[in-house]
C-alpha cells in the first residue's frame, strides 16, 4: 500500500493547486466582515455566530490625535473604571460571574476597547461598551491613585527599552507631528501640567463620539449585534464639540526623515526607517513593501535555522545582536523599519550589513526562489494578522471610521499575490534614492551615524 506522504508526491500539481485556491476561497468567507450601521454607529461584523463573542469598540484617539500628551494613555486606563451606573468592583464581579474578559489598548491612531463573552451574554457586554464610552466616571482619586501611576510605570519601561526609544524616535523623525508623536510621553514630557479628570472627561465626550467610533464584531450574530448597538449606542452624542480637548484634526501625513542620536546605558538599538505602506485600503497602501519586509526579514519563522531573509543571514554571525524588519501601517502613510538591537559594536556592523542587504535587494541581485519565499511569507503573516482579533478588529474598525474598507482576507491574499519581483526591486530602489529615518539609542560612541551606513537623511 502507497504511504500518504508517497500519495502526495505523486499527485498532479493541477489537483493541488486547485484544491489550495478551493481551501482558501473558502476560508476567506468565513472571516468576512458584514459592514452595516445602527444608531448611527459604524458596524463591521465576522460571522459565523458561535458559543463566544468578541466586540472590540475603536475610537479615533490615539496618540496621533490627542490635544496634549498623555491624554490617550489616560482615557484607555480610565476605561472599564467606575461609571455612573456601576463601581469598578461591580463591572470586575459581574464580568467573572458571566466568564467574561475585558481589556483596553492604544496605538498611534487608535483606543480599542475589547470585550470576550459567551455568546447568549451579548447583551450586557454591548451595554457595557456603550457605557464606558458614554458614564465612565472621572474621579480626582483615580487619576493619581492609579491613572498617574500606571502612566509613570510606562514610562519606566519605555525608557529602558532602547529599541521601543528608536522606534518611537523614528516615528517622531519620518512624521514629526500626528503619527510621529510618542504612544507614551517620555519621562522628559511634562505631561501633568494639562492632565486633569476635566480635560479627560472633555477629551472623552468626543473621542467616543459616534462619528469618530466603529464596533468591531467576531462570532456574534449581525443581526442581534445590530439590535442591541441600537438599543445601547442611541444616547450617544452624534459628533465632539470643539474645544481645546478635543482630539486633533486629521491632517494628512507627511513624511521628512531625519537623524536622532540618544545616550543612554539601558542598552544599544539602531532603527533604519523609510516610507512604508498604509494599512489595507488606504491610498498609501502597496503590498510590495510587506513582500519586502518579509524579504529582509531578520529573525528566522523556523526555530534553529536562521532562515532565508537577507538579514537572517547577513547577521547570523552576531552572537548578541536581534534584527527584526516590519511595517507599521497606518491609515494615510506606512513606515518601513530594520530594527538592531544588542551589543554597540555589533549593531553597529550589522547597520552596515543592513544597508548592504538593501542594496542587494534594489539592485536585483536576489534570486526567484527568496522572492517567492519572501512573498509566502508575507501572505502568511496577512493572513495570520486577518484571523488575529488583537490586530483584525482594529485594522478593521479604523477603516470604518475614515472611510476605507474593511480588512478582507480575500482581497488581502490577492493583492499580496499579484506583487512582482520587479515591484519589490523598484520598491527597495525607491527607499534607498529617497531619505532614511535613522534613530539610534545607546553607547553613542560606537553607534553608526546615518552617512557611516551610506544613508541620506
Amino acid at each position: 500500500m502507497l504511504s500518504r506522504s508517497a500519495i502526495s508526491r505523486n499527485a498532479p500539481r493541477a489537483f493541488q493547486s486547485a484544491a489550495s485556491h478551493r481551501g482558501m476561497a473558502s476560508a476567506a468567507s468565513g472571516l468576512q466582515y458584514d459592514v452595516s450601521e445602527a444608531a448611527g454607529v459604524k458596524l463591521a461584523n465576522r460571522e459565523p455566530a458561535g458559543v463566544t463573542g468578541t466586540i472590540a469598540l475603536v475610537a479615533k484617539a490615539g496618540s496621533r490625535y490627542q490635544p496634549f500628551p498623555g491624554f490617550s494613555d489616560a482615557l484607555e486606563l480610565f476605561a472599564f473604571q467606575s461609571t455612573l451606573k456601576r463601581s469598578a468592583l461591580r463591572i470586575t464581579r459581574e464580568v467573572e460571574l458571566l466568564g467574561g474578559e475585558f481589556s483596553s489598548t492604544h496605538s498611534r491612531e487608535n483606543i480599542v476597547l475589547k470585550t470576550k463573552f459567551l455568546a447568549n451574554d451579548l447583551p450586557y457586554f454591548v451595554e457595557l461598551l456603550a457605557e464606558v464610552a458614554s458614564q465612565t466616571k472621572y474621579p480626582g482619586y483615580e487619576l493619581d491613585e492609579l491613572v498617574s501611576k500606571l502612566l509613570k510605570l510606562r514610562q519606566v519601561a519605555l525608557a529602558n527599552n532602547p529599541e521601543a526609544v528608536a522606534v518611537d524616535a523614528a516615528h517622531s523623525l519620518a512624521f514629526h507631528q500626528g503619527l510621529g508623536e510618542s504612544i507614551t510621553p517620555s519621562a522628559h514630557v511634562p505631561y501633568e501640567k494639562n492632565l486633569s479628570t476635566e480635560a479627560v472627561a472633555e477629551f472623552a465626550k468626543s473621542a467616543y463620539a459616534k462619528s469618530n467610533i466603529a464596533l468591531v464584531g467576531s462570532g456574534v450574530s449581525s443581526s442581534e449585534l445590530s439590535k442591541w448597538v441600537g438599543d445601547f449606542f442611541k444616547g450617544l452624542p452624534t459628533a465632539g464639540t470643539s474645544g481645546q480637548y478635543q482630539p486633533k484634526s486629521n491632517a494628512a501625513s507627511k513624511y521628512y526623515g531625519g537623524e536622532q542620536r540618544i545616550s543612554t546605558k539601558a542598552g544599544n538599538a539602531v532603527v533604519i526607517a523609510f516610507p512604508g505602506s498604509g494599512a489595507f485600503g488606504a491610498s498609501a497602501y502597496k503590498p510590495a513593501a510587506s513582500v519586502l519586509a518579509a524579504l529582509l526579514g531578520g529573525e528566522p519563522s523556523i526555530k534553529w535555522t536562521p532562515g532565508f531573509s537577507l538579514l537572517g543571514q547577513a547577521t547570523q554571525g552576531f552572537s548578541h545582536i536581534r534584527a527584526t524588519t516590519k511595517n507599521y501601517a497606518y491609515s494615510d502613510a506606512g513606515l518601513l523599519t530594520i530594527s538592531l538591537s544588542g551589543k554597540a559594536e555589533q549593531v553597529a556592523s550589522a547597520g552596515k550589513s543592513a544597508v548592504d542587504v538593501l542594496k542587494k535587494a534594489a539592485a536585483g541581485e536576489i534570486s526567484a526562489e527568496d522572492i517567492k519565499k519572501a512573498s509566502a511569507l508575507a501572505k502568511f503573516r496577512a493572513l495570520e494578522s486577518a484571523q488575529t482579533l488583537e490586530t483584525g478588529l482594529e485594522a478593521t474598525g479604523s477603516a470604518l471610521i475614515n472611510g476605507s474598507k474593511p480588512y478582507q482576507i480575500g482581497e488581502v491574499a490577492q493583492s499580496v499575490d499579484s506583487v512582482t519581483e520587479a515591484q519589490v526591486k523598484d520598491f527597495a530602489k525607491s527607499l534607498l534614492s529617497g531619505k532614511a529615518s535613522v534613530a539610534s539609542v545607546g553607547d553613542l560612541s560606537q553607534l553608526p551615524y546615518a552617512s557611516d551606513l551610506g544613508l541620506t537623511v
